[in-house]
This record gives structure tokens, sequence and C-alpha cells, in this order.
């Protein structure tokens, strides 16, 4: 067939698919696209658990091994989930959680997340304000709350179109449960180790038992009032849903060092925890 005839046919069969499509040729979006609405910078705000305490062999921050933001090997963290979506947001990822705050502390963290930009911030705070001193110096329920509310009204008034993913505090009676029975545990929890919780980890005397009672309600109670701090907050925040207090936390999830913070891959697995209630998997 001469080439004439040959291109005539390939643009008559053109016209007639065009003509079954109803005349408009429409290309299919690609899989590989970003979607729409995909934050373009994100923070993490909280305590030492989002700081990665720990997790790098010694007992300090290491944030590149953290759930939320962390560009670690091993942790598939919300950042690096986000970011095979979207290489957009590469380098727009920020760490303002500090080793050691407590609930006080998360009104100048959400402003940093303000000055950052953020359209996806994550918080995770509570396990210092029930660790600190002894069961006595406890923060109560009620200022837990307002100091809750007062970053969260940091956030909705500066970023009012970010996502905001409030997660549940671990369970960490049970990290006691599992580890109270090793010495190597016992040994690094009596330097001070939440000793809320940890002190005299394996004493049977009714107060210590009274005293670790008394701390795992405070952490359901701080829990109970995340869950409904997110809700107040409106549409714009997810909360996990208990996600990461159910994490059966077992001693290979934790460093080796003060068998309390979660090593990288205990990082990993409250990435994973997280990353459905996000959303942004949806």
């Amino acid at each position: 067939m001469p080439r004439r005839w040959v291109a005539a046919v390939a643009c008559l069969a053109a016209l007639v698919a065009l003509a079954c499509e109803g005349g408009q040729a429409s290309p299919r979006p690609s899989r590989d696209a970003p979607r729409p609405n995909l934050p373009t910078s994100m923070t993490a705000l909280g305590d030492s658990i989002t700081a990665g305490f720990g997790s790098c062999v010694v007992l300090t921050s290491c944030q590149r091994n953290s759930w939320s933001t962390g560009d670690g090997l091993r942790i598939d963290s919300h950042y690096q989930r986000l970011l095979e979506i979207d290489p957009a947001l590469r380098g727009r990822a920020h760490n303002r959680s500090a080793s050691g705050a407590r609930a006080a502390a998360l009104t100048g963290q959400a402003e940093a997340a303000v000055r950052d930009r953020a359209d996806y911030v994550t918080v995770l705070i509570g396990a210092n304000d029930a660790c600190r001193g002894g069961i006595d110096q406890v923060t109560p329920v009620a200022t837990f709350r307002d100091q809750v509310d007062r970053a969260l009204r940091v956030l909705r008034k500066g970023r009012p179109k970010a996502r905001v993913l409030v997660v549940s505090i671990p369970d960490l009676y049970r990290l006691w449960q599992v580890g109270h029975a090793d010495d190597r545990a016992v040994r690094a929890w009596r330097y001070g180790v939440c000793p809320a919780l940890l002190a005299d980890p394996t004493s049977t005397a009714p107060a210590a038992v009274a005293r670790r009672a008394t701390f795992r309600q405070r952490i359901d109670d701080y829990n109970a009032q995340l869950r409904a701090a997110c809700r107040a907050y409106g549409s714009r925040c997810r909360h996990d849903g208990g996600a990461v207090h159910r994490v059966r936390f077992s001693l290979d999830l934790v460093n080796k060092l003060d068998w309390f913070h979660p090593n990288a891959t205990g990082q990993r697995r409250l990435a994973e925890a997280t990353w459905r209630a996000a959303g942004w998997a949806d």
C-alpha cells in the first residue's frame, strides 16, 4: 500500500476514535501526577519522641529518625511518604519539637509552624507532662487541655487551611509492664527516666502500685483531651484515633541506653501507625 494511503487510513482511524468519544480528546491524568492540596511545607511539634531522642546510638535528639519529618533510611516517615507523592516538598520539612517539652511549650512551637508557612502540622505531646518529677507534680488535666487549645488556636489563626494531625500519647505503662523484669531496663530507669512511672520499677508496695495506676489514668485523661481538642478545632484537624497508644511497644522498639525512647525501628512503627490517620493516603 502506498505511504499516502497508509497515512490517510491512520487519519481516518483517529477521526473515528474522536467521534466515538464525543468529539473531544481528553488526556488521562497520570497516576504519578501529584494530587491537589498536598502540603508544600510541613512542621512537627512535640517532645523528645518526635525529636527522635536516643534513636541515633547516643542520648540526644536525632531528627533524621523522626516518625514525622525524618529522612533517615529506615524510617519511612510522613515526610518521606509525602515526598514520594510530590517531590516538590523536598527540603521543606521542619521539626520544632524539643526534648523535655511539655504542653506549655506547644504555643511557641505552633508560632514557629506559622512562620514556616506549614500546610501540614503534626502534634505529639503529653509524655513529659505525665513523667515530670513525682506523681504529685504531673500537669493537671485541665491545665494540659488549656495549653493544647492555646497552641491549636495559634495554628488555626495563622494557618487556617493547614491540616493538623494530633497524635495520641504512647502507652508508657505497657513499657513498664514489659521492662520491669529486665535488669538492663531497670538499671537505666534508675537514672531518673520518667520517675512518676518508673521509679522503683520492681516494687510491689501498695504506694508504688497506686502511683503507676494514677500515672496510667493520667495518660488516658490526656489522650481524651487531645481527641476532644482536635474535634473542637474543626474539620482541618485529624486525630489518630488512639493508633499510637495502641502500638504494643516492646523492648526491641526502644533504644538500649535509656530503654524508654523509640529507636529507629520504633520510630518507623509510629510512622506506620499514624500515616493512615493523616489522610494523605486516601
